[in-house]
């Protein structure tokens, strides 16, 4: 239909520049007198940060929580955007001729991102709190490596569980996932809950990978390329269930090798 071909030719190219966007952005923030900000840490107690969260009441967790969101959500469309053109295409069938079709796109992966925007505050929330938690036992200082090795060690074996293939397959079955949960009374609404829920499908699926990139470190643009490219493969191609076993065996070796280095 020419009003649908005539959408894709303004949806796709802005979803491409979106991600591109949040690439750039993260490259050039990484690249910056900043880009210590994207590591947390202690990066706070030096240079305008440290000035900032003097001003302002409770300012180190405000602003740690602040550039937290911006580098996570900026992380989120760069790495997980790409993943959802199945779903995008799917709602796009159904809403093809409406007059508000990209309006209905657009709240759509507003719940998605919002959905993992919530999953990388409380991901952040729970590191800081280990954090803290690890600098009151004596004998966990210079071991931070076993943080590493337990993350490593749970991403790999949630490759082999059932929650990590149910959620799989209904990111990898977009259209049957849509029309699972769409009524089309309420389209933009629906849409936006329709975000929501696929966005908790994909959280559930790769919120252990995800939760790698605290151990390789935030700013690792390579990291979460690599990253990127294993989730798409795991969520778009037809071959892609087959990489769950070896990756995960991978990760738990790699957290084996942390632990005979360090032990």
């Amino acid at each position: 239909m020419p009003g649908t071909a005539r959408h894709r030719r303004i949806f796709l190219p802005v979803l491409g520049a979106m991600v591109v966007l949040a690439w750039m952005t993260l490259w050039l923030w990484a690249r910056s007198p900043y880009g210590r900000y994207l590591a947390h840490g202690d990066a706070l107690s030096s240079g305008p940060a440290a000035g900032l969260c003097r001003a302002i009441p409770g300012g180190s967790p405000v602003l740690q929580a602040a550039l937290y969101a911006l580098s996570w959500t900026l992380m989120i469309m760069a790495m997980m955007l790409p993943t959802t053109l199945s779903l995008s295409g799917a709602v796009e069938r159904i809403v093809a001729g409406r007059p508000h079709r990209l309006r209905v796109l657009a709240l759509l992966y507003l719940g998605y991102v919002a959905i993992w925007s919530a999953f990388g505050l409380l991901a952040h929330g729970l590191h800081t709190l280990l954090l803290s938690g690890v600098a009151r036992v004596p004998a966990m200082i210079g071991n931070g490596w076993l943080i590493g090795a337990a993350t490593l060690a749970c991403a790999g074996a949630f490759q082999f569980s059932k929650l990590k293939h149910r959620c799989l397959e209904q990111c990898r079955t977009p259209l049957s996932f849509v029309i699972g949960h769409w009524r089309g009374r309420a389209p933009e609404r629906e849409a936006f809950a329709l975000g929501l829920r696929h966005g908790l499908f994909c959280v559930g699926c790769c919120w252990a990978l995800m939760l790698l990139m605290f151990v390789v470190g935030a700013g690792s643009l390579g990291w979460m390329l690599a990253l990127a490219c294993v989730m798409a493969i795991e969520k778009n191609l037809a071959w892609g269930r087959r990489i769950g076993a070896p990756l995960g065996a991978a990760l738990l070796v790699w957290s084996a090798v942390l632990v005979a280095v360090h032990g």
